[in-house]
């Protein structure tokens, strides 16, 4: 993927990620959901380390 599909990857993950905190509950937290957001966070995590400076040189 190139720097531009990177990017717009990175913008997609932060909007999931965002929208999928604004639905968490303040309670009793479906396990489901803790899940896909760890799952989401660890990706964007990936991405941003291949997309920019800070990745360079791993």
């Amino acid at each position: 993927m190139g720097r531009r599909g990177d990017e717009e990857r990175i913008r997609e993950l932060e909007r999931r990620i965002a929208d999928l905190k604004a639905r968490l509950p303040k309670h009793s937290v479906p396990p489901a959901m803790i899940m896909e957001l760890e799952e989401l966070e660890e990706e964007l995590a990936r991405v941003r380390a291949g997309a920019g400076p800070e990745g360079e040189g791993r």
